[in-house]
């Protein structure tokens, strides 16, 4: 035996030359794999001559095996023959007995000090045979190590004990248990990783998609395999399309952590911005591509781990003893979910008919049924679509019914999960070839922590959790969504509104404005419905801009309030921003921040309710004015002699297509002095009235709604200087009156117009629907609440009702305004749940309400409501 300084400094020696041999070879090649495969069998080579040197002295050619009663093992990475340059080299001292155990205490502390003094990380662990039969919940990981384990050294006799007969009877024993526990760890290692692998700067080891979950896609099929066997398999257990998938990513992952150890030195495993540049100039991983961007040289990555991922996940959803036993529970319920086109089992959707997908309409209708239950697709259902994709991609669907199903799923409480998964299948990319350019995206900020595309999915998912938030603040948000007339506009704007980052150099808002532009052609979205969009891409900086500068202050409430136009836009924009906020890094949407957009949407709203009389003059020069002009067929003195004196409110509430239909309602008046329009929106129904003002109008025509059983739940009423009245109603037909008789609708309008011209009595017509409600309970209670505000508008009164939503209230509410004197110069009618809120600014022979009468209109409104 040499003598010990010597027989180190050899060791020492060999292990620095070979490790710089090994890493300029990597430098040249790139090839992870063949560094990982030299450094395992370098640190072998160490390990083992120690032995002979420490524990085993004698002979060199056959004392490996010797002595009997301790064995060397290598388990987890190093058992795999998986040693990057930095990593940890795990080692078992497997024992016999405990006599063993006490035999060689100081010979394995010498032999491991030896290693550390060599500057090797060593992670040791020392069992008795007996020891490595039993599992402990406590420590999961040290029972799955052994599924890597390698004989090194020592009693092989000892090894072949633990190998072929401990470890396989630990696993048919407590299979479910190590099923459990590591679905545990691994599902707690996600959640501190945000449950997505798109990070901007991800960890590769232990990030979703990397290295880790690629050993346990591996140790979920091979304890699932020995529990069926009760042996040791003879090839894995996984499809061979699902390895050759993995395979790819494992040669492109260990390529990578390699080039990270040797970059750094040290066992860091971060793709850092300076990481990925270098990476993607060397194409580590990549080296028959062409030259590469950091930004594509990260979607290789991203797609790699976007297997990874999927084929884990999978294995989570199908084996039923990873499962909690409340998930279990909920999987179960989940089962009776089947339908004619889909079955579900063990929360796992399949199709009924493998052919059924060359239909796109089931292809469509699966992602909604996914993101309306919160289910996920069985592996069989991804391979099916796989196989569909080539066709789809041919003639892919477009049009309003792509539009339809699209705006539908993205309505569902998972549409989010659903949109992932249509995006990690490239579906989404196939439906909206716009999406392209953000898939897995970078954009480097120092701000946003995930892709542009995990960012936007992001957003969407934070408006579908605050229904189940507990936080105040998520409530507040959540009421507002609840309040939303049109909230797939919202949806879509949040799927759009970062395309244009795809888009080099440039603003991003201008290039997002023309992306959504092009995807909204594909999807043939209506011209109002395309308007709010773009408006949402468009402004969704705005609210953050707005909260640089002092939001308390009148003029910069104003400023923003002028640019929101209604409160509808302020409504989206609001949560817009606030999901948009919350999806950039878990801390950004701080209590104070949501604070001040609070604050300031409430200045806002309040602003735009309470200079709604301000009146618009036709000459004045304005962008929806200048708008206007160029649609107008007509002369400038008839278009300046409509429009002047409407409230701005008018022009914010409609489109420009809408003000220039309402003009030529108005020019037919001569021939028919009450012109009314109905349409079928997609809530409810839309009425519009134009007809000259006259005493009682509001109430008249609200009392008319109310005898045919319709339900108003929203409305606005303007009138002009030369006393032409724009009414819009929308309603719900409780009775489904119109939906089921398309002859009633012309009745309908014919009533209307009747009522209004004085033809018909109106408290002649049918009250049965009425009555027919006189029971209902109502399941909240609003108390009444009356509010004058003489303040807010330098010309008129505004009164605001509070009170418990019920058939004809609005009219009766207008009619006891009527009775008393009052004209309403505009009427701003909204419904929250069972809570109506009624604006109205009045008037009394063309001034405001005197104190007096204001005490007057109260008592009768109090009166008139009372006991309801």
């Amino acid at each position: 035996m040499m003598a010990a300084s010597t027989f180190i400094s050899e060791l020492r020696a060999s292990l620095s030359d070979e490790s710089a041999r090994i890493q300029q070879e990597f430098d040249s090649s790139g090839d992870g794999r063949a560094a990982v495969a030299q450094r395992t069998r370098l640190v072998e080579g160490i390990l083992q001559r120690l032995w002979r040197e420490i524990i085993a002295p004698g002979d060199p050619k056959s004392s490996l095996e010797r002595p009997a009663g301790i064995a060397l093992v290598a388990t987890g990475g190093f058992g795999r023959g998986w040693l990057f340059p930095f990593s940890d080299i795990d080692l078992l001292f497997l024992f016999a007995d405990r006599e063993a155990e006490q035999a060689f205490k100081d010979s394995v502390r010498r032999f491991s000090q030896e290693l550390w003094d060599l500057k090797l990380k060593l992670s040791p662990a020392s069992r008795l045979l007996a020891e490595c039969d039993r599992y402990d919940a406590n420590n999961t990981e040290f029972t799955i190590s052994l599924l890597d384990c390698r004989y090194l050294g020592g009693d092989r006799e000892l090894f072949g004990r633990l190998h072929d007969k401990a470890i396989p009877k630990l696993v048919m024993r407590e299979s479910k248990a190590l099923l459990q526990g590591l679905a545990e760890v691994t599902r707690e290692r996600h959640a501190k990783h945000g449950l997505t692998l798109y990070h901007l700067e991800p960890n590769l080891k232990e990030a979703p998609g990397g290295l880790r979950d690629y050993n346990v896609a591996c140790w979920l099929a091979l304890i699932s395999a020995m529990d069926k066997l009760h042996d040791w398999p003879h090839a894995s257990s996984l499809r061979a399309p699902v390895r050759k998938q993995l395979e790819a990513a494992l040669d492109f992952l260990m390529s990578a952590r390699c080039f990270l150890h040797f970059r750094y030195g040290r066992d860091d495993n971060t793709l850092t911005w300076e990481a990925q540049d270098e990476a993607a100039a060397r194409k580590i991983g990549a080296a028959d591509a062409a030259d590469v961007s950091a930004a594509d040289w990260m979607r290789l990555y991203f797609g790699h781990a976007r297997a990874v991922q999927r084929t884990v996940t999978q294995l989570l959803e199908e084996i039923p003893e990873a499962w909690s036993a409340l998930y279990r529970q909920v999987q179960s319920w989940r089962s009776r979910l089947t339908t004619s086109d889909f079955s579900v089992v063990d929360g796992l959707i399949f199709l009924q008919q493998p052919s059924s997908l060359h239909d796109p309409e089931v292809l469509l209708r699966l992602f909604h049924f996914m993101a309306h239950h919160g289910l996920k697709l069985s592996a069989t259902t991804e391979y099916r679509i796989e196989q569909a994709l080539p066709a789809l991609a041919t003639t892919p669907p477009r049009g309003a019914e792509l539009w339809l199903y699209l705006q539908e799923t993205l309505l569902q409480p998972h549409a989010a999960d659903a949109v992932r998964a249509m995006q990690s299948l490239r579906v989404l990319t196939v439906l909206l070839p716009e999406l392209k350019m953000i898939d897995s995206l970078v954009v480097r900020d120092f701000y946003h922590r995930f892709t542009v595309d995990e960012h936007s999915f992001l957003a969407i998912e934070s408006l579908h959790r605050l229904k189940q938030s507990q936080s105040e603040w998520d409530k507040r948000y959540g009421e507002l969504l609840g309040e939303l007339e049109d909230p797939e506009l919202l949806y879509l704007a949040l799927l759009l509104h970062d395309t244009g980052k795809g888009v080099p150099g440039g603003n991003h808002v201008e290039s997002s404005l023309e992306i959504a532009n092009r995807a909204m052609d594909r999807l043939d979205v209506d011209p109002r419905e395309r308007a709010e969009v773009l408006f949402l891409i468009a402004n969704h900086l705005e609210l953050s801009a707005a909260l640089r500068r002092d939001i308390f202050d009148h003029t910069t409430v104003a400023a923003f309030a002028e640019k929101m136009g209604t409160p509808e836009r302020l409504k989206m924009l609001c949560l817009l921003t606030y999901a948009d906020i919350k999806a950039v890094n878990p801390e950004a949407l701080t209590p104070w921040k949501a604070e001040n957009v609070w604050q300031l949407y409430i200045a806002a709203e309040n602003y735009l309710n309470r200079s709604a009389d301000q009146r618009v003059h036709g000459d004045v020069d304005d962008e929806k004015l200048a708008r206007l002009r160029s649609l107008a067929p007509v002369s400038g003195s008839k278009f300046r002699g409509f429009l002047e004196g409407f409230p701005q409110r008018y022009l914010r509430v409609h489109t420009a297509e809408e003000v220039m239909r309402h003009m030529q309602m108005a020019e037919g008046l001569s021939l028919d002095p009450v012109q009314v329009e109905l349409k079928r929106g997609r809530h409810w129904y839309d009425l519009t009235l134009v007809t000259k003002d006259r005493p009682a109008l509001f109430a008249t025509l609200t009392g008319t709604l109310a005898a045919w059983g319709m339900n108003i739940v929203k409305a606005n009423a303007f009138s002009n200087e030369a006393g032409t009245v724009v009414d819009t109603i929308h309603f719900t037909d409780r009775f489904r009156t119109l939906e089921l008789n398309l002859s009633e609708w012309a009745r309908f309008k014919n009533s209307v117009v009747s009522v209004l011209l004085g033809e018909a009595d109106l408290d002649k017509m049918p009250r049965d629907r009425q009555r027919s409600e006189k029971g209902t309970i109502a399941k909240v209670k609003v108390e009444t609440q009356i509010e004058f505000d003489d303040a807010s508008s330098a010309t008129t009164t505004l009164v605001q009702v509070i009170a418990q939503d019920r058939p004809r209230l609005l009219h009766r509410i207008a009619s006891c305004l009527s009775d008393e004197k009052c004209n309403i110069e505009i009427a701003l009618i909204d419904t929250e749940g069972q809570m109506a809120i009624d604006t109205f600014y009045l008037t009394s022979r063309a001034k405001k309400l005197t104190p007096e009468h204001c005490r007057q209109v109260e008592r009768a409104l109090v009166e008139e409501l009372r006991g309801e």
